[in-house]
């Protein structure tokens, strides 16, 4: 089985950028979108053709149109999952269930140190790891918004402090990891986001912060790639998408 993960950053803006037929020369199974930022009609009619008779699955924001929302595409017939209940009204989680694999696409919030927004965001992680600790076959995909470590991000020093990198955020990922059981595919797969300004996706001055994370029970990797661009005017996101192979 092979999944793709990507951050759109608006999945209309995507499509203009080229970024449709990149997703589809992929030859995907599952292909998690996140940031769509679009209702079901606008999403269905950027797809238009490209992914006729793949099975959908789209929870945009309840509270701000063109906000936020992820979705689900798969080859398979799927069955959508239970939810993240009001941890989530913005459009930032769907899951679906392939066979006996359960498959969720993520946007976690960017939150702002010592604000609600932070508030929400770790509202939203606890919900996230409560989840997943119930379900040790499956597999979490998309942009969680935290780096890791220090070789998560170039300039980690610039960020202690700031959201998406602080210890609070962290310890929830390592609390999945190290207690959980669950393994980020991608650890040392190299950096996935890059400001749209300056130089910084050509000095490679990233994050890495879009993950695929399997259970302890979820099928092998066979093989992780992130999908970043040749140059800067080749990409259709100021995300990198990410490739993972499974054996099922």
């Amino acid at each position: 089985m092979r999944l793709v993960s990507a951050n759109v950053n608006g999945i209309r803006a995507a499509v203009r950028r080229g970024g449709l037929g990149w997703l589809a020369a992929q030859d995907a199974d599952v292909i998690c979108l996140q940031e769509v930022r679009a209702s079901d009609e606008q999403l269905a009619g950027a797809l238009g053709d490209t992914f006729d008779g793949w099975h959908l699955a789209h929870r945009p924001s309840a509270v701000r149109a063109g906000h936020a929302g992820v979705a689900i595409l798969t080859r398979e017939p799927h069955e959508v999952v239970e939810d993240l209940g009001c941890a989530d009204d913005e459009g930032r989680w769907v899951a679906v269930r392939v066979g006996d694999l359960e498959i969720a696409s993520v946007y976690v919030h960017t939150g702002q140190a010592d604000t609600p927004a932070q508030d929400d965001k770790h509202r939203f992680l606890d919900a996230m790891g409560k989840w997943m600790e119930q379900r040790p076959r499956a597999l979490v995909c998309g942009d969680l918004n935290v780096a890791h470590t220090q070789a998560d991000i170039k300039n980690w020093k610039g960020n202690i402090g700031k959201a998406g990198f602080l210890e609070s955020e962290r310890a929830y990922l390592s609390h999945w990891y190290d207690e959980l059981g669950w393994v980020d595919l991608g650890r040392d797969a190299g950096y996935t986001w890059w400001s749209w300004r300056g130089k910084a996706f050509d000095n490679d001055a990233g994050w890495r912060i879009d993950c695929v994370l399997a259970g302890p029970d979820a099928p092998t990797c066979a093989e992780f790639a992130v999908g970043r661009a040749p140059t800067y005017g080749q990409r259709w996101s100021d995300h990198a998408p990410v490739r993972a192979d499974f054996d099922l």
